[in-house]
């Protein structure tokens, strides 16, 4: 599982950086993917965002330096990439419960988040009907909204943006825009940079994009291709965390840098028998790569 090393290496670069700045790109050099997938698959194995770990792992370290030396706070806040004393305040207490000047104070209870180390347990349990398809070059318009990659979120505010899509009359017009494969209304998410995403609900189509709506291209690439049986949007975004904790580790195929694509059909939505699609962009395995 060379990927599992790469991503491991890359937590041990934030590691070594803690107390520095933490270069997204060296990041992405390190996974061998981009950041925008580095974050979106830490978070589906760890749990929590890349931004929140790193957060706590600065404030645990943090929280060190107090009991174990006589630094200043202000020169703390510095250390650990914040730019007042007020903001690193805010932040160690979210974690700690208190104050940093009070956390050199004996006896007083501080946290301590340890060091993540990615391994993956292939369970197994339940079968992953797929496919690997090539694909051309698609242009997609749409409903365009700009997120955070924070997992936990989107999978909040996407279903929120779905209704709202639906409410005031897009959907409708997507689907009388559709005269491209694929032949279904799409989710689609591509990153903006390190640290946003934009996700656009869309139609393939070559007319152009009308007033309040957005497009972009889909390139041309190698997507894996999985069936999701059953009411959203609980069974894609099961089916999204399997792809990558169980699927992609032995699957010879990596995550490649272009945008995730998700394919919806004419049904109820809420159904137990609903079909829905999610499209890994992926690439072959790099072979006999020093990790």
């Amino acid at each position: 599982m060379e990927w599992i090393g790469r991503l491991n290496q890359a937590l041990d670069y934030i590691e070594d950086n803690l107390d520095g700045e933490i270069d997204f790109e060296k990041i992405a050099q390190i996974a061998c993917c981009s950041f925008f997938h580095f974050q979106r698959m830490f978070s589906y194995i760890a749990g929590i965002p890349l931004s929140e770990y790193i957060r706590r792992r600065r404030m645990t370290a943090a929280a060190f330096d107090l009991q174990t030396s006589d630094i200043k706070i202000i020169d703390l806040a510095l250390k650990y990439g914040y730019d007042s004393p007020t903001s690193f305040n805010r932040a160690f207490q979210t974690l700690h419960g208190t104050a940093p000047s009070t956390a050199r104070t004996e006896g007083t209870p501080l946290k301590a988040f340890p060091r993540i180390r990615i391994s993956v347990s292939i369970k197994g349990e339940t079968e992953m009907e797929y496919r690997i398809e090539k694909k051309e070059a698609f242009r997609i318009v749409g409903v365009k909204e700009s997120m955070d990659v924070n997992l936990e979120e989107n999978f909040a505010k996407i279903p929120q943006l779905w209704q709202q899509v639906a409410q005031d009359g897009s959907l409708m017009r997507l689907v009388e825009m559709m005269d491209q494969p694929p032949f279904s209304i799409l989710g689609v998410s591509t990153c903006m940079n390190g640290e946003k995403m934009d996700y656009y609900i869309a139609a393939a189509t070559n007319s152009p994009a009308p007033e309040g709506m957005c497009e972009t291209i889909v390139p041309a690439g190698i997507w894996a291709i999985f069936e999701c049986v059953g009411p959203l949007p609980h069974t894609m975004q099961d089916m999204q965390r399997r792809i990558i904790t169980e699927w992609l580790p032995t699957s010879g195929y990596e995550y490649a840098d272009a945008p995730d694509v998700e394919i919806y059909t004419n049904g109820d939505q809420q159904a137990a028998d609903y079909r829905s699609e999610v499209w890994l962009p992926v690439v072959k395995k790099m072979q006999n790569q020093n990790i």
